[in-house]
């Protein structure tokens, strides 16, 4: 099954229902259909073997995902904010694309010797070209959705989503036609991340109207709440923290419509879910965890889970707050140990993930999939015996101090609870000595001014000392890029020490 089929069944069960808000343009279901078999028209005869897209997104990024596929083409939107190097890198992996461009980043990928037409007017041709409109019925194994990962670490790698793990996430996670009468989705993660994807995906499927914010302001998301009547809402925990600052400032905010607020794409730090929920008593909060390999979600913590565990007394249950909940249906989780074994509950180790949404597989490289079809989250993490995932971060942010295996998210939910902590980052950097040596770069929280050593105690008071970090530095904010992650790449290369002479000869 191609995921086209599933515009064909909203344009053909509710065509006048409102499927698409973004910039002021209101489009239904059945328009929305007929603009994708004019792209894929446009598509075809443009003869290019792929489709990129380089923008912001709005209705941009359901035209062309379901263009292309109506095309037979796989889609790739691209990270608008990469330079015109890095883009052009990217464009330069795609087979024969063409790329449409938003007008602002033409510069970026002008002379980059592929076919590209500007966003804006390939839109229109959508809406008025009454030309070729032949459409290709895609096999459910095509290859539909490419993403590059977001290379937090190294060089990005290129995600293979098939129709068939598109369509299987869909379809496992969202009822058709199940959304009320009145529902509405705000819609602001970038066009380039699985999130948007997924998102534009299950929205329509469950018959929510579609509101796009392209560039995100706190201000024109409370906004958007209330002219629009927002019933849901993603976002990712940088977004959250801004949201739940204009919250506070703003006494003329108006949410009374907004029923669920999800977010995810990295850790959200338990202060600020602790503020949402006191911020926003009506609305229930979820967590959603996933990856781009998994085709977005497979683990969700729901507005039940953060309740029970936001006012309970049992330790194990108000533990859960830092969940990311439990499996979402059709996909299986395991947490193996080095030697491969399956730990039981409350054993850390590698997050391991099965289901017919995983893909596992990338351009160039291949599946990575084991035989019995587990993937290799890279991801470290733990299971209670009700099945709630505990994240422990990235397997290779891995601190090696004198021997010892030190997981950086450990100080950070320890650092984050202090009173004078924003953010948080902890990294290893390189030391003669010991290998490497734990640095905590910390964001104080406004006004603050954080002793060091204080923050070094407060760790003390919880964890050994051998975890302890070796130095607390401070900055103004951490890098991170469009959905929260911090890139502990650019931190490790600011904070490791220059080479002495002796050192480089």
């Amino acid at each position: 099954m191609s995921i086209s089929v599933m515009l064909e069944m909203v344009a053909a069960t509710d065509p006048d229902r409102v499927a698409v808000v973004s910039d002021g343009t209101r489009v239904t279901g059945a328009e929305l259909g007929a603009m994708a078999d004019r792209a894929a028209g446009l598509i075809g005869s443009s003869g290019a073997d792929h489709v990129a897209y380089v923008g912001t997104g709005g209705i941009m990024l359901p035209l062309l995902l379901f263009g292309s596929a109506r095309a037979g083409k796989a889609f790739t939107p691209l990270n608008y904010r990469l330079g015109a190097g890095a883009l052009r890198e990217l464009v330069d992996r795609l087979p024969a694309p063409l790329v449409v461009v938003d007008a602002e980043y033409s510069d970026a990928v002008a002379g980059s010797g592929k076919q590209i037409i500007d966003s804006a007017q390939f839109l229109a041709d959508a809406r008025t070209d009454a030309g070729e409109t032949e459409t290709v019925e895609a096999a459910p194994e095509d290859l539909a959705v490419l993403l590059f990962t977001s290379g937090t670490t190294s060089r990005p790698k290129a995600v293979e989503l098939s129709h068939a793990n598109l369509t299987s996430y869909v379809m496992g996670t969202v009822d058709f036609a199940s959304a009320d009468p009145d529902d509405a989705a705000l819609i602001c993660v970038p066009p380039y991340h699985i999130a948007g994807v997924g998102a534009a995906l299950s929205n329509l499927y469950a018959g929510r109207k579609m509101v796009y914010l392209r560039q995100f302001d706190a201000s024109d998301w409370l906004d958007l709440v209330r002219r629009e009547a927002v019933t849901n809402a993603t976002v990712v925990p940088t977004m959250l923290d801004r949201i739940v600052t204009a919250l506070r400032a703003r006494t003329d905010a108006d949410l009374s419509s907004l029923r669920t607020l999800a977010y995810g794409g990295s850790k959200a730090p338990l202060p600020l879910v602790r503020a949402a929920l006191e911020l926003l008593p009506g609305v229930g909060l979820v967590n959603a965890y996933g990856l781009t390999e998994t085709s977005s979600t497979i683990a969700v913590s729901t507005p039940e889970d953060h309740r029970d565990a936001y006012g309970s007394d049992d330790p194990a249950i108000a533990r859960r707050l830092a969940s990311v909940g439990r499996a979402v249906p059709g996909v299986e989780l395991e947490v193996r140990g080095p030697d491969g074994t399956v730990l039981p509950p409350g054993e850390v180790g590698e997050l391991f993930v099965r289901g017919p949404q995983v893909s596992g597989s990338y351009a160039e490289i291949g599946s990575v999939l084991d035989a019995d079809g587990w993937f290799p989250t890279k991801d470290l993490a733990e299971l209670d015996a009700d099945g709630y995932l505990f994240l422990g971060g990235r397997s290779d942010d891995t601190i090696i101090r004198g021997g010892e295996n030190i997981a950086p998210a450990e100080l950070e939910d320890v650092l984050i609870e202090h009173p004078e902590v924003r953010e948080v980052a902890v990294i290893g950097i390189p030391d003669p000595q010991w290998g490497q040596i734990i640095v905590a770069a910390v964001v104080p929280v406004p006004g603050a001014t954080p002793d060091p050593e204080a923050l070094r105690a407060h760790v003390r008071t919880t964890l050994r000392g051998s975890r302890t970090p070796d130095r607390v530095v401070f900055r103004d904010e951490l890098p991170v890029n469009a959905t929260g992650k911090v890139l502990r790449r650019v931190l490790v290369e600011e904070l490791t020490p220059a080479p002495t002479p002796e050192e480089s000869s």
